[in-house]
């Protein structure tokens, strides 16, 4: 990927809904300009959820998210609409596509519900008006009903699609995406230093993900980033001829980064940046305690929602389980997810192990840690559990002042 491209996990979500031959990916495809989506007569065409990266001007980066009909039958069409209901979990905003007004069922009430219940933004579009003309009374009364706003629009024929634009553009949230990952913390001209590894993990000759967003993020800020690895960082110290404002660690050096970094200097890591960015970094903070209740037997979830390669010391499946039983010494029994999918059962484990999310947007990775809220879990994530496993957690999170006072309170409890 190219330090240029926006990332899926930090682009607006746009989800299509409706029943089968609606005109979801017709309406797509009309509004990128663009055939992009598969569009057939023949109904369920599309199967399971459809992510296309698009550039929505003047909105900018988006997602756009074509899913199944949710009228669709038999045992594979419930797991279809079970996937479609799903994407819920990630969009930003949703569009309910309507075939026609006068055929308004409950399958189009029952997500329209269940959209506002989840408080995400939503526009409808009543398709196939070339062939089937709206009577804009009728459409004044169901946008009352429905509480929603709808615009009349022709896929096939390019009519209302401006209109739609508008709506969406208007109905669009904040973008809590350009919400800094650590620029909130620099000044013009302040200097960083990136603390990276070189992860075998990693494509050949490129930086991981978190990585590339963070620089971006400092340059972006008018900052200077230094990028260093782990054995050069003390003599980078030492000839930057300033004092940096922060220093940023991959979490599995962590101890030798903060050896080598001077106490006066703040120091954190991407993973506890990205929790702060996309998830709830304090209820992460809550979770790192719970390791000192486990007993032998219990179950921790370790999940992940890329699928890269695993190397021979994977972080996730070798060296994350061998920390937790070295500071236990209890045999647990570990479970892994990787992926977009995420177990249903969390009341089952004792712990749940996250990744930094870094291709998960903010609301996908927040209601992860709402469902783990919900079943009772605790839940923590990589950069935040080894620093609280190798003793330096007050100092990696001292940068965020809110989240050092929760841990403050937790362990004076």
């Amino acid at each position: 990927m190219g330090m240029n491209e926006t990332p899926l996990s930090e682009r607006v979500h746009i989800a299509f809904f409706g029943r089968r031959n609606a005109g979801k990916s017709s309406l797509i495809n009309a509004l990128t300009g663009q055939d992009i989506a598969l569009v057939s007569p023949v109904k369920g065409t599309t199967t399971d959820p459809v992510y296309k990266a698009m550039e929505l001007l003047p909105v900018g980066p988006v997602v756009f998210i074509d899913t199944a009909g949710l009228d669709d039958e038999g045992e594979l069409g419930e797991l279809r609409k079970k996937k479609s209901i799903e994407v819920l979990e990630k969009t930003d905003m949703a569009i309910v596509v309507i075939d026609r007004l006068d055929d308004f069922s409950t399958v189009e009430l029952d997500i329209i519900e269940k959209i506002k219940e989840k408080k995400i933004p939503i526009v409808g579009a009543v398709n196939k008006i070339d062939i089937c003309p709206v009577d804009e009374g009728l459409l004044k009364e169901y946008e009352k009903k429905l509480g929603i706003r709808l615009c009349p629009v022709s896929a096939e024929k390019g009519i209302g699609i401006g209109e739609l634009k508008e709506a969406i553009i208007d109905a669009l949230p904040v973008d809590e995406s350009k919400f800094s990952i650590v620029g909130d913390l620099l000044s013009p001209g302040d200097l960083v230093v990136l603390v990276v590894p070189i992860d075998k993990a990693a494509p050949k000759g490129r930086l991981i993900l978190p990585q590339q967003q963070v620089i971006r993020d400092v340059l972006e800020s008018d900052a200077i980033a230094v990028v260093t690895k782990e054995h050069e960082l003390k003599d980078t110290l030492e000839n930057l001829g300033k004092k940096p404002r922060l220093v940023i660690t991959d979490s599995q050096v962590f101890l030798k980064v903060a050896a080598d970094t001077p106490k006066n200097i703040p120091m954190t890591s991407f993973s506890i940046l990205f929790a702060r960015h996309k998830g709830n970094l304090a209820e992460l903070v809550k979770g790192a305690r719970a390791v000192e209740t486990l007993q032998d037997g219990d179950r921790v979830l370790i999940a992940e929602a890329c699928t890269h390669h695993r190397q021979a010391d994977d972080i996730g499946t070798v060296k994350i389980p061998r920390w937790l039983r070295q500071r236990t010494g209890k045999q647990l029994d570990f479970h892994f997810s990787r992926g977009m999918s995420f177990p249903d059962n969390l009341k089952d484990f004792k712990l749940i192990v996250h990744c930094g999310g870094c291709m998960l947007n903010k609301r996908a990775m927040g209601y992860r840690i709402e469902q783990a809220m919900r079943a009772g879990t605790p839940i923590v994530n990589y950069g935040v559990l080894i620093a609280y496993i190798q003793g330096i957690l007050e100092r990696a999170i001292s940068p965020f002042r809110l989240e050092e006072i929760v841990l403050e309170e937790e362990l004076s409890d």
